[in-house]
């Protein structure tokens, strides 16, 4: 499941996944999100917190995400991932090239370091 998180510096989105993330919660949560920032003519900022109740990701979750770099490039401010899953950040750090805006992954302690960090993007 993908939750939008509340009370986060104008100009900057963000969400939570837990659980199980699917095609789904993409589709009803975070593209409307992101599509609307898009159209309001503003950089995407994004804090996508993914803590340890995270279980999996679907394939069509996954294919949702490789989705996401569809959307023009100059749209994208930054990316901070807040995930203790190591395999995240190395898997972040390894495609960071396809990437199309600054991405850099916090630690789930480092939340709100992550939150002013992606607040001054773009």
């Amino acid at each position: 499941m993908i939750e939008t998180m509340q009370n986060l510096p104008a100009g900057t989105l963000g969400f939570r996944a837990t659980g199980t993330v699917t095609a789904q919660d993409y589709r009803d949560v975070l593209d409307p999100a992101i599509d609307a920032k898009i159209a309001e003519h503003e950089k995407v900022n994004i804090v996508y917190v993914l803590g340890d109740d995270l279980s999996r990701y679907t394939a069509g979750a996954l294919w949702q995400d490789a989705e996401l770099e569809t959307r023009p490039r100059h749209s994208w401010g930054r990316i901070a991932l807040v995930t203790d899953h190591e395999w995240i950040g190395t898997a972040i750090h390894l495609v960071r090239f396809l990437i199309p805006c600054e991405v850099r992954a916090f630690a789930l302690a480092d939340e709100q370091a992550a939150i002013e960090w992606a607040s001054q993007g773009g």
